[in-house]
């Protein structure tokens, strides 16, 4: 049965004061009718927090990005090891931010799951195109190249992982991809995971994603939840989402 999740992605955001009301009201009233996980990645230093807060709920809890080495001399690196003790379930890895403003490469994206997977955590690994690839009609070559390297890397491993499509052009900018548009690349995905023996993976969209458009989202059939941007910071809106 494929993995249903909806994630909450936080970016760069929170105080301990406004975290503490949002997990609050996320450990209180997320009560899940049907199998789909509720999730929220933090920022490193909120981990404890979302630990504390979150502990013996229906919500779970990760990190927004794991390095691929195990331990050594990368100063601001926090290992996936690390992020394992806080009780994480998830760690985003190849978000569209990560590979822009810090130049990750695939190779590199595959190496960060891995070394998610080999600390017991689920790695949430993000593909997707930018604006001018769309125009150019290169979105199918451009995730499947990310998700080639993925499966290069994590060979038997890659069932165990969820996949983010999330468009850039897409991302905080108020522009979602219509639900045909993602179906269309979330089933060219699903084909080729299932080439690779991986069809059950979990396959996200992330993308502008609201209270307002989630349902048409799910109701996609090769949709399995979301990846939520801005949206993961308000309660209601998030709580809407993950209910619809």
């Amino acid at each position: 049965m494929r993995r249903k999740l909806v994630a909450g992605n936080w970016k760069m955001n929170g105080t301990m004061s406004a975290n503490a009301r949002l997990l609050g009201r996320l450990a209180s009233e997320w009560r899940p009718l049907q199998p789909r996980e509720m999730a929220v990645c933090v920022p490193a230093p909120y981990l404890a927090q979302a630990q504390s807060a979150l502990a013996g709920s229906a919500v779970a809890w990760g990190a927004q990005d794991v390095s691929e080495h195990a331990a050594g001399a990368y100063t601001g690196d926090v290992s996936a090891t690390m992020i394992a003790e806080f009780g994480c379930r998830y760690a985003i890895v190849g978000h569209s931010e990560r590979r822009r403003l810090h130049g990750e490469t695939d190779e590199a994206v595959a190496a960060k799951a891995r070394a998610a997977l080999a600390a017991g955590l689920t790695p949430i690994a993000c593909v997707g195109e930018t604006l001018d690839e769309r125009e150019r009609g290169e979105t199918q070559a451009v995730v499947a190249r990310q998700v080639d390297a993925l499966l290069a890397t994590l060979a038997g491993d890659a069932a165990r992982i969820i996949v983010a499509y999330e468009p850039v052009w897409a991302i905080g900018t108020g522009r979602t991809a219509t639900p045909e548009q993602a179906q269309e690349v979330h089933a060219a995905l699903r084909a080729r995971l299932a080439q690779a023996s991986a069809g059950g993976v979990g396959v996200l969209y992330g993308g502008s994603v609201k209270g307002s458009n989630a349902a048409a989202l799910f109701a996609m059939p090769d949709i399995d939840g979301a990846l939520v941007g801005g949206a993961s910071l308000d309660a209601d809106e998030f709580l809407m989402i993950a209910r619809a």
